[in-house]
């Protein structure tokens, strides 16, 4: 089954088709990054006026690159939840009038399911069940994926989301943005323990993140240091930072591992391209006999070939929707309602 695949959550309009969940025939996206740069970070009012501007042109370009024609698809997916409210509303409302005009099933997607999915186009062997830990600049969620559309919570952040933490820190570092990727390229530089950053824990909660204590002691470091006319190491925080965030990430998830006997363990988000987290897990899941599974850096950001992988299961599972569709700037993983 080809499904045509619409993504516009955030700051990325995409557009792909993709065969039964695992195959990719196109996947075009049109990145707002240059111009969100001018501001530090997305500003949403831009973002949903580009994605209104690009939408048509980037599905249409989809289409072609995949060799196939509207009468070829099965169905029209497209990310309703969880992300910008604005930019959400461009892409569903694109979707619905598309799957109206040509008379095809309205699959709606929930944005971190698809990042999930990505696992699928990289590793096509791959099958539920599995542990999860997914990791983006909004959310950092440790789920047991029970099945294509079964999901389990196990640990969530209390606070700020790991890549938010990764954005924030690197901003008051002076760093571009994105600051995250600039981060983790400025980390192999320094030494990882030249500065012991804090490590909270969630008391009574395992499996549960808070990154506010550490990007706050990151601010502090920097903060202190310009008072008192010195100069900090900034490849040296950087690692140290990086180092830490990493261990806190991937320890919990090897906890969850470890007390669930999950025998796979993946990654999942934008935040999945960290090469100390990626280089991490894949050096302790090695030493544990665990299969690890990352999807490859073109599918860790946002991209639609993920809602298109992830919309093939939620259609054999009966998850479509009418033209009330609406988006949602939240929505829990393991109960989307639609």
């Amino acid at each position: 089954m080809y499904i045509l695949a619409i993504e516009s959550s955030c700051d990325e309009t995409a557009a792909a088709v993709v065969e039964d969940g695992r195959r990719i025939l196109s996947n075009v996206i049109a990145s707002q990054v240059e111009e969100h740069q001018l501001y530090g970070g997305v500003v949403p009012e831009i973002a949903s006026r580009r994605h209104a501007e690009a939408i048509s042109a980037i599905t249409r370009r989809a289409l072609e690159a995949s060799g196939l024609s509207l009468t070829d698809i099965g169905a029209i997916a497209v990310t309703a939840a969880p992300g910008l409210i604005g930019a959400l509303l461009v892409g569903v409302n694109f979707a619905k009038g598309l799957a109206l005009a040509a008379g095809l099933p309205l699959v709606p997607v929930h944005h971190l399911r698809s990042h999930v999915a990505a696992n699928y186009l990289t590793h096509p062997a791959l099958e539920p069940p599995f542990l999860c830990l997914i990791v983006s600049g909004g959310h950092s969620h440790i789920v047991q994926v029970e099945g294509y559309t079964a999901y389990t919570v196990l640990g969530r952040t209390r606070d700020d989301a790991a890549g938010e933490c990764f954005d924030k820190a690197a901003r008051a570092m002076g760093l571009p943005y994105p600051g995250g990727i600039h981060l983790d390229r400025l980390a192999p530089s320094g030494n990882p323990m030249s500065f012991p950053l804090p490590r909270p824990r969630v008391e009574g909660s395992r499996y549960d993140f808070s990154f506010s204590g550490l990007k706050t002691a990151v601010l502090n470091l920097l903060h202190n240091a310009k008072q008192k006319g010195e100069t900090l190491s900034l490849p040296d925080l950087a690692a140290s930072f990086q180092h830490t965030a990493v261990e806190l990430l991937g320890g919990n998830l090897l906890l969850a591992a470890e007390d669930t006997g999950a025998k796979t363990v993946v990654l999942a988000g934008g935040v999945s391209a960290n090469s100390g987290l990626r280089s991490f897990m894949e050096r302790e899941c090695a030493a544990r006999g665990l299969t690890f599974c990352a999807p490859s850096l073109p599918l860790c950001g946002d991209n639609a070939a993920m809602v298109g992988a992830q919309a093939f299961y939620e259609w054999q599972a009966g998850h479509t929707a009418g033209m009330e569709l609406n988006a949602a700037a939240t929505m829990p993983v393991d109960r989307p309602v639609w």
